[in-house]
């Protein structure tokens, strides 16, 4: 019977797309039993059995915690930053995305002083102080790591490209995917439903630039006023006489002309005075 925990052929491709396995020329001595070879130019290669091995053991780790609110997941770096986020949406931990405020794990008296069980880390280098205070309070401690990454107080390395967007989503998506799965809230064998594009960051220039595009793109879609027939009943600068305006509105010709002599009515007599006002009366 196959392991359904065993690395899959489309989950292999998808990692091979997001250049999870490709890394720097220098490499940690703690991690250089995760590489699988080095190319002529230097790079080193990761071996992603091994990054799926480790990724399957911090999803187990992760569901044995009985809160998921005692699992902070932390990212300095921009790239990483819509990813811890998605990831706590999902699973339901804490997340701290941006600047890491220094004693959140030691001193209590600061207002957003956090007790977790469970800390994952995107990069150690990046995030060197929130590891190194979660090894005064006893943290265990989760980090995606380089080849040139330090393995200190770190409890489960998952061999990574922690640099690069598409790797950090994909890394966060597949981790967020298997705990759901863990917990039985997916199915194994259905896919997800979440695309892992939400995981991925989006740089706020473009997206000023793609809303722009659509805004103008909105504007020259926008139909003109047209009465029943089809034809344009108002251009721009180019307004209907009164007359025009009121056939268009109600459907019928003008059916008075104001401009015609009035008709006297029935017994009027207009050559009579008129009658004497103020001192005339007397």
């Amino acid at each position: 019977m196959a392991n359904p925990l065993a690395l899959t052929e489309a989950d292999l491709k998808l990692m091979l797309a997001a250049k999870v396995h490709i890394r720097t020329k220098n490499c940690d001595p703690q991690m250089n039993r995760y590489m699988w070879k080095r190319k002529n130019d230097g790079i080193h290669l990761i071996n992603l059995g091994k990054t799926w091995e480790k990724l399957i053991l911090a999803a187990r780790v992760i569901v044995a915690i009985e809160n998921p609110e005692d699992v902070v997941c932390i990212s300095a770096r921009p790239y990483g930053q819509r990813a811890v986020l998605k990831f706590a949406q999902h699973t339901g931990c804490n997340y701290i995305a941006g600047r890491y405020t220094p004693g959140t794990f030691t001193n209590q008296i600061q207002k957003n002083f956090l007790e977790p069980r469970l800390l994952i880390i995107t990069d150690p280098r990046t995030d060197a102080q929130p590891i190194k205070e979660s090894s005064y309070v006893n943290i265990p401690t989760i980090a995606f790591c380089d080849s040139d990454s330090s393995t200190q107080f770190v409890d489960i390395a998952i061999p990574s490209n922690n640099k690069g967007k598409h790797s950090i989503a994909l890394l966060y998506w597949l981790l967020a995917r298997e705990v759901n799965r863990m917990r039985g809230l997916i199915s194994r064998v259905e896919p997800w439903e979440v695309m892992v594009d939400l995981f991925m960051y989006r740089d706020p220039e473009e997206v000023e630039k793609e809303t722009k595009d659509a805004d103008a793109k909105g504007d020259e879609a926008v139909p003109a006023i047209t009465d029943d027939s089809g034809a344009a009943a108002y251009d721009a600068g180019n307004f209907p006489a009164q007359d025009e305006e009121f056939v268009l509105v109600s459907g019928q010709q003008n059916p008075a002309d104001w401009s015609a002599d009035p008709i006297a009515p029935a017994g009027a007599e207009w050559s009579a005075p008129p009658a004497p006002q103020g001192w005339d009366q007397h």
